[in-house]
């Protein structure tokens, strides 16, 4: 069922600009308004990551070999928290357009699971090649493919296509990325330092604003569209 107060904040919110301001202004707006739901679902998100803290002394016991942990790591990382992550960057894309979304939405990834692998693996291997060149590269190279999974689950693109898209979209905008990307530490360590829970509603803030931010350029039109 449509959740009328969702539908009414999409009729009543005006697209963003894509600045640092712009964006994490209406995300907090938007935080605000879905609280509940959204504390739901990055506590999914976080539970959903735990093994990989408890792996490491799981497989510390005697009877295991030393690479049994990292395998576990790996595995999991590909099998459960990268879907994940993407279908929860799917459910704040969602909620920032105003548009109906239920927490069970997180797990929308899994119809693309093997496009969301090799997108995972693709923009690994390039923000790793790019760190690995004096770390300026690798910096560059995540602000460049912030956008790549919305796309994937916005636009069911392909991971390559996503890839390109997301490396044209953030043309003239990688500045602002960087620099959404400096406030966002600040906000996950005033969060901290509210007495650690803080740091829910501040990574869900910063959720929201990357997902903010992609909604804005989107909905940006392209010189050729003028």
């Amino acid at each position: 069922m449509e959740n009328p107060t969702m539908n009414n904040y999409a009729s009543q919110t005006p697209m963003p600009e894509p600045g640092v301001s712009g964006v994490f202004g209406h995300s907090w707006d938007v935080l605000k308004k879905f609280l509940p739901e959204l504390l739901l679902v990055v506590f999914i998100e976080i539970l959903l990551s735990l093994p990989l803290g408890f792996a490491n002394k799981i497989f510390n016991f005697p009877g295991f070999h030393p690479v049994s942990a990292n395998l576990f790591n790996l595995v999991y990382t590909l099998i459960i928290v990268m879907p994940v992550n993407y279908g929860c960057s799917w459910v704040y894309l969602k909620a920032v357009r105003g548009e109906p979304f239920r927490v069970t939405d997180i797990f929308f990834a899994y119809q693309s699971f093997a496009n969301i692998l090799i997108a995972n693996v693709l923009v690994f291997l390039i923000i790793g090649c790019g760190i690995l060149l004096l770390i300026v590269p690798g910096i560059i190279f995540a602000c460049k493919l912030a956008f790549v999974p919305y796309l994937v689950m916005d636009k069911k693109m392909e991971a390559v296509d996503a890839i390109r898209e997301s490396w044209h979209m953030t043309t003239g905008y990688s500045g602002t990325i960087f620099l959404m990307g400096i406030v966002s530490f600040f906000i996950a360590l005033g969060g901290i330092i509210c007495f650690i829970v803080g740091i829910f509603p501040a990574t869900i803030w910063i959720s929201l604003a990357f997902a903010t931010m992609y909604m804005a350029v989107s909905g940006r039109k392209k010189p050729e569209e003028l």
